[in-house]
């Protein structure tokens, strides 16, 4: 079991939220994946090994991770919410064309946080960023 796993098995633990087996799915698999998935992914993914859990089950214990600290919830547009196991400063890149999503380490721009605040007022306490293009493989297929 990874490091990432047993930190939020903890916190879980000290919040008084009991780890059912679906939960420990849920959890398991987006702490695994690199995807950024939506709830309706990680439904068909874990579907065969739970028959009786639905996408709101799902849903509800996503908002609980998210709620926690465990997970983030990414949401762009109008598309579903993607769901982020990985909850350490880093930035995503989309692609325009299929919709992948990939992440990204840059040092956390703290000079424009600072500047916000001074400019705005504002308790700044964080920011997000995205890029837009088109990734590697839809690249080629467009050329």
């Amino acid at each position: 079991m990874n490091n990432r796993f047993e930190e939020a098995m903890q916190k879980l633990k000290v919040s008084g939220v009991r780890m059912t087996p679906q939960r420990h799915a849920i959890l398991s698999y987006l702490l695994d994946s690199l995807a950024h998935p939506t709830a309706d992914d990680i439904y068909k993914a874990l579907e065969e090994r739970f028959p009786n859990m639905s996408v709101a089950t799902i849903y509800n214990n996503l908002k609980l991770f998210v709620e926690a600290g465990l997970i983030r919830e990414l949401t762009y547009g109008d598309d579903s919410s993607r769901f982020d196991g990985d909850t350490t400063e880093h930035y995503h890149a989309i692609c325009e064309t299929c919709g992948v999503i990939v992440d990204f380490h840059y040092p956390k721009l703290d000079h424009v946080e600072e500047s916000a605040s001074q400019e705005t007022g504002f308790k700044v306490r964080g920011h997000r960023m995205e890029i837009y293009g088109s990734c590697a493989a839809c690249t080629v297929k467009l050329h």
